[in-house]
């Protein structure tokens, strides 16, 4: 009998860099999936003394826009589609004709259009309350819609006080058309109309 050999052991000193580089080529070849949500801002957290004092607020300066599960939409007390959303917001917001029932109109010195004195309806709010059956894709076209018609105004009276629009301006100038047309919208909890929660 010969001797034994030994068998030869596998060279695995390089299996750690290609490892890694199959994992850096995954890495760079994978497209990832990026999430969609809404660009807000979240208002900061009240003061102690603030959180035992409610806000009364006027109906007329409240703008209900409702979506049921079946997606249907209620605005204040009317029925409405998608396309209808962005200009009863618009009107609501700007009030140009200072009707009675959308929100009253009060004077304010808006200091970076020179102390201009402007009608203003700073105490509107545009509240959006969903049942828990609503589709995204309706809520995402209703949220869109709102910031659309802000966005509307700002830049018609960003075109007309400075003739540019508004992501054209100034951080100064925009905070001045912002005081004229601030987004207020209050969304409220979901809810689910009938039945068992």
């Amino acid at each position: 009998m010969g001797k034994k050999r030994k068998m030869p052991g596998l060279n695995t000193s390089s299996t750690a860099d290609i490892s890694f580089m199959l994992l850096i080529f995954f890495l760079v070849t994978t497209s990832m999936d990026t999430d969609q949500g809404l660009a807000r801002t979240l208002p900061k957290p009240p003061e102690d003394d603030q959180l035992n004092n409610e806000i009364k607020v006027k109906e007329r300066n409240i703008l209900n826009i409702r979506i049921n599960k079946d997606n249907y939409l209620l605005i204040g007390d009317d029925y409405a589609s998608l396309a209808d959303v962005k200009e009863r917001a618009k009107e609501f917001i700007k009030n140009a004709d200072n009707k009675p029932n959308l929100p009253e109109l009060k004077p304010k010195k808006i200091k970076g259009l020179g102390n201009k004195t402007m009608m203003v309806t700073e105490n509107h709010v545009i509240s959006v309350q969903t049942d828990r059956g609503t589709d995204y894709g309706v809520y995402f076209a209703v949220q869109d819609a709102l910031v659309s018609a802000y966005n509307e105004l700002r830049d018609e009276l960003a075109k007309e006080e400075f003739g540019y629009k508004y992501e054209f301006l100034t951080a100064d100038q925009q905070k001045a058309i912002r005081e004229v047309y601030p987004q207020k919208i209050s969304e409220a909890e979901p809810k689910k109309y009938g039945g068992q929660q």
